[in-house]
């Protein structure tokens, strides 16, 4: 086929639609949509006004027009192909924590294999499949760090609904689905966007640790525990009580959610938790090298900030659960880790757990520590001793 020649005739790209539906589960894809490649016009206006509000996480895009216009990433864009892979929910036969081994949990989008490596190899995949039967098409394969939104590319394409909770909601697979993209210049036919919608429920916005989700659809962001926990740097105390155990993310969105109820999708075997990653110890963290850091966890997507805040986070565990043997461990880094905001939030972590060896150190601290913020908390940890 020759794209120039062919413009003028559909049938032949309805016929190739068709044959990429059928092949798409043989190439590991759960679901499959096409969509213009018209501006998202409507997304322009929602960007801007999160901007305006302070609302974005830092994370995304910095360029509004590139998220909103197919034609920045590829020249001459005629459709863009959405895709969805499914994945666990739940693990099986999980670990409990206990006295002296309390344990952290990361969130389920992080379990298995890092997403953007599985799905960028089902859209190699699949556009190596098309080239195959269109020699000169051209394509911009994204997922996740490319230029434009992933939900708003799945929701034009009919893979799902963008949900209070700012998930795509999909009929079939629930919000447990990674998504991905492909820009094209072949003309494929639209399919037409899912009517269903979330009604009158409100159980995810109900559940928000932080309210963090501030209206249907609409979350700000630096108030995200999924967001703070990929974070560098100092955490908020009034952040620190809500995040718990939680390494990295926060799916309490998608848990509550009714469209959720008893789906676990396991059939993806790169997707499958290994349970020491999913649900690991929290003391061993605190000394984790580099080295082991990414040994352990590099191939995982919740690797991608480093070892820092996932220590730090462990850190927030232990006070979490007031661990007394931790104190030994959280004393050191008070004293020794290079890191203030480690510092910091051990002595925050020491004042939560209380007792007269958490005194003691950070009475010690208090001595040498000079980085202001970290003085603070231990200034805040001693209080509680003041109060008891």
């Amino acid at each position: 086929m020759n794209i120039a020649k062919d413009q003028g005739s559909s049938q032949q790209w309805t016929k190739l639609k068709e044959d990429i539906i059928a092949v798409a589960p043989s190439l590991g894809i759960d679901k499959i949509g096409f969509a213009s490649a018209d501006p998202f016009l409507t997304l322009k206006d929602i960007l801007l006004r999160h901007r305006e509000l302070g609302r974005e996480s830092g994370f995304e895009e910095p360029d509004i027009d590139k998220r909103v216009y197919p034609e920045l990433s590829l020249e001459a864009p005629q459709s863009i192909i959405a895709i969805a892979v499914a994945y666990p929910s739940k693990l099986a036969d999980p670990p409990r924590s206990e006295p002296g081994a309390y344990r952290g949990i990361i969130s389920r989008s992080a379990w298995g294999d890092d997403y953007h490596r599985v799905l960028k190899d089902r859209l190699i995949k699949l556009q190596a499949y098309i080239q195959s039967r269109v020699p000169d098409v051209r394509s911009e394969i994204m997922v996740d760090t490319g230029a434009l939104s992933d939900r708003a590319v799945a929701e034009r394409a009919g893979i799902g609904w963008v949900g209070k909770n700012c998930a795509v909601i999909t009929p079939e697979w629930g919000s447990w689905v990674y998504l991905g993209e492909m820009i094209t210049n072949i003309p494929f036919a639209p399919d037409v966007p899912v009517t269903e919608d979330c009604g009158d429920c409100t159980l995810c916005i109900d559940a928000c640790p932080t309210g963090a989700l501030v209206g249907p659809g609409q979350l700000h962001a630096g108030s995200c525990i999924s967001f703070i926990t990929q974070t560098k740097g100092f955490v908020e105390d009034k952040f620190k009580e809500k995040i718990g155990n939680r390494l990295y993310g926060c799916d309490t969105c998608q848990v509550v959610c009714p469209k959720n109820k008893g789906k676990n999708w396991t059939h993806h075997h790169e997707l499958t938790p290994e349970i020491e990653l999913a649900k690991p110890l929290l003391k061993p963290l605190l000394t984790m090298s580099n080295k082991e850091f990414k040994d352990k966890f590099g191939s995982s997507a919740s690797s991608w900030r480093g070892r820092k805040p996932i220590q730090r986070n462990a850190i927030i565990g232990l006070g979490h659960f007031k661990d007394q043997t931790a104190v030994p461990l959280l004393g050191k880094l008070l004293l020794d880790d290079p890191r203030p905001e480690i510092r910091g939030t051990s002595a925050w972590a020491l004042g939560r757990i209380g007792g007269e060896e958490a005194e003691r150190m950070l009475e010690q601290a208090q001595k040498s520590e000079t980085h202001e913020q970290v003085n603070s908390d231990i200034d805040k940890a001693m209080q509680k001793f003041e109060l008891e």
